[in-house]
């Protein structure tokens, strides 16, 4: 067994099918079939259960998988660290949540982009929920999520600190208004949004129960559902200042210990820090913390 016949078998368990795999790692199907059939013979057992439909996993392939995919980010990283020679290049590729993307990055990725234009940044948008997962997955580099997290295999920094309220139409008053309504529905982010949760527990500590949900996947959505009086939500102050402002939404504050929410960004801890991510980090962080890692 060698680091190859773990790229195959890995691709193949991923796509689901032989083809699929060949045609993903630039070869011929016989090529892969032949390459699993010698794996499965050397381990001495079957690692896919054959179909009209493709490939799935036998418990022994599921227990390989995790190995597999170990190794390939392992290869990747070891690359990635023989060709960081302490200029910031190459692939960067980061995660953030929509209202953290829409508020708080556009300044920092463009000042990023004209300092270090070898680098090749890619910002995926999603929940706190999804974004962690990719953290966990080496799907993306870091991201910016709602903290704090607490997970064992991940690293956190505080970046941005928010204040959160409650939006409705201006035809509602606040929290009185909502307790008297029948069929409130709250506008938000799918499921994993941290912001989602809070508002679920903030409505229920104020009597609030038996929401309806509504989805979205833009905050550009969300107002407009919510101003158009579908719905209420919550959401960072600064995202929709200019919006109240116009007096198309009311904004209510939130009890206290519920006001405000630290984004964070969070890294896997055995990760390789590589020159691009430290140069983004440098210019990403908080005043303070690019204090204290000057004077280090």
């Amino acid at each position: 067994m060698d680091s190859a016949d773990l790229r195959i078998f890995e691709a193949v368990a991923r796509l689901g099918g032989m083809g699929r795999a060949a045609a993903t790692l630039n070869t011929v199907q016989s090529n892969v079939t032949t390459r699993i059939r010698v794996l499965e013979q050397r381990l001495g057992t079957p690692l896919f259960h054959r179909h009209s439909s493709g490939v799935s996993l036998t418990p022994a392939g599921q227990r390989l998988l995790p190995y597999a995919t170990r190794i390939a980010t392992l290869l990747a990283e070891a690359r990635r660290a023989v060709a960081d020679d302490g200029t910031p290049q190459g692939r960067l590729t980061l995660g953030s949540l929509e209202t953290a993307a829409a508020l708080r990055l556009p300044r920092i990725l463009a000042a990023f982009a004209q300092a270090h234009p070898a680098v090749d940044l890619t910002l995926n948008t999603g929940t706190s929920a999804e974004l962690v997962a990719q953290v966990l997955d080496h799907r993306v580099d870091g991201a910016f999520v709602a903290g704090p997290v607490r997970h064992p295999e991940l690293t956190e920094t505080p970046m941005f600190r928010e204040e959160m309220v409650l939006v409705t139409a201006p035809s509602l008053r606040g929290w009185d208004d909502l307790r008297l309504k029948r069929d409130v529905k709250i506008v938000v982010f799918r499921a994993g949004c941290s912001y989602r949760a809070r508002l679920e527990a903030a409505l229920a500590e104020h009597g609030v129960v038996g929401v309806r949900i509504i989805e979205f996947g833009t905050v550009e959505g969300i107002l407009g559902c919510v101003a158009a009086g579908i719905g209420v939500t919550m959401l960072p102050r600064a995202v929709i200042d200019a919006v109240w402002r116009d007096g198309k939404l009311a904004l209510h504050a939130l009890p206290a210990r519920d006001r405000h929410v630290e984004t964070v960004f969070v890294q896997r801890t055995d990760a390789f820090a590589c020159s691009a991510m430290a140069a983004f980090l440098a210019m990403a962080a908080p005043a303070p913390l690019r204090t204290a890692a000057a004077a280090e």
